[in-house]
């Protein structure tokens, strides 16, 4: 449909004498695109622009057969420039290097558009902390008043709080040297939030002042669990294999591809883990021995392959050493997002986690979004449960 009309305005162009009905309606659109993008303070370009896309002006140019369609095509390009983000001046540039004027006109607005979208991205962020600030004012009165009406709808959230202090608790008591800032309001809550994604969603009520956003936490659980598995298979493929495979470009993204497509569906019903790991072996096997022999090593003997498939139809087992280790590194590398979140650094990698660097920033990004959110909304009713779980001489401070 879009061809058919810019071949039909090509053929209109194209007539002994041009028509030009449908290149002013598009001129047209043109205009009032331009003055959307200005703002008050724009008079003199308002004026001007009023002043050279006059469209009775035109219409009486073109019945005459005195229209510049080029002229009027150069002015727009020009005052595009005037009003784009820097980041359009390229293609401002690439504009001007066109001579037909139908591709042009094709290219002039695909430029529009993006300029719209570059506006409303301008307003949006311009406007989004007023936004933030009326969004958690109004989800807390809403809550608030709700709250009031049934006074115990607290009582999941204080079992998630009162839980995560005990555990850690029995950890600090365990430990062959107790830190006692584990047990600051603020370390408690982000343990908290770390908890809810390893939540056993089918027998354990939600903490009511998460339960909008359950589905979220599913679904980044189920991406933590695949991430873990996912590393804990490259990790055990080249600690087994050795130096041979260190160094070849390439090999890790080849593997991780593999992997990550063998795993896509792991959390569907029919999904079978045990045998997806077994084939996942195997394949490993065979492309290893394909990449050593390519670069002159021997190849992956018997026995190296058996212990290589075996080690990883292991990480079936939650409590798998390589997968529990792994777990442990992506756990601290969230706790550290979090807590680094305010300062705006992104915290140290942990090693072996380097395959799924940019998925898990992902990840982490969301889950510090989704976290600095709900603290906003609910820190008041969160304070008051933690003052109750935490006695004053635990802690200095109640904020969380």
């Amino acid at each position: 449909m879009h061809k058919a009309f810019w071949d039909c305005l090509e053929a209109q162009l194209k007539e002994d004498p041009p028509q030009y009905m449908h290149a002013i309606k598009l001129l047209a659109e043109m205009k009032e695109t331009l003055l959307s993008f200005l703002l008050p303070g724009h008079g003199h370009l308002r004026s001007c622009i009023e002043e050279v896309l006059d469209l009775a002006l035109i219409q009486q140019q073109a019945e005459n057969g005195a229209l510049d369609i080029g002229r009027l095509s150069q002015f727009i390009i020009e005052m595009m420039g005037s009003l784009c983000a820097p980041c359009r001046d390229e293609d401002i540039s690439k504009l001007k290097e066109i001579t037909d004027f139908v591709p042009l006109l094709k290219a002039i607005f695909s430029l529009l558009d993006l300029m719209k979208l570059d506006m409303a991205n301008f307003a949006v962020n311009s406007i989004r902390p007023h936004l933030m600030q009326q969004s958690v004012e109004y989800e807390r009165n809403k809550f608030q008043e709700f709250l009031d009406k049934q006074p115990h709808a607290l009582d999941y959230t204080e079992k998630w709080l009162t839980d995560t202090v005990k555990d850690l608790r029995e950890v600090s008591s365990t430990a062959a040297s107790s830190d006692p800032l584990s047990l600051l309001p603020a370390n408690v809550h982000n343990q908290a939030y770390l908890r809810l994604l390893k939540w056993n969603h089918l027998t354990e009520p939600f903490p009511e002042t998460m339960l909008m956003d359950q589905a979220r936490f599913q679904e980044m659980q189920q991406t933590l669990e695949q991430l873990v598995l996912l590393s804990s298979i490259l990790l055990i493929v080249y600690t087994t294999t050795g130096e041979a495979i260190s160094g070849l470009p390439g090999l890790m993204e080849t593997l991780k591809n593999t992997v990550h497509a063998m795993l896509a569906d792991m959390h569907n019903p029919s999904f079978c883990l045990q045998e997806a790991l077994a084939t996942t072996g195997e394949k490993l096997c065979i492309e290893l021995s394909q990449c050593l022999s390519q670069h002159g090593y021997a190849t992956l003997s018997s026995d190296q392959k058996n212990t290589l498939m075996g080690q990883i139809s292991a990480t079936i087992q939650s409590d798998n050493t390589v997968r529990k280790v792994m777990d442990s590194r992506v756990q601290n590398y969230l706790l550290a997002f979090l807590e680094s979140s305010q300062h705006k650094n992104s915290p140290p990698l942990p090693g072996g986690l380097a395959p799924v660097n940019k998925e898990l920033r992902e990840l982490a990004i969301r889950f510090s979004h989704l976290i600095n959110f709900n603290k906003l909304v609910f820190s008041p009713f969160y304070q008051k449960i933690l003052h109750k779980c935490l006695p004053s001489g635990e802690c200095a401070s109640t904020e969380t």
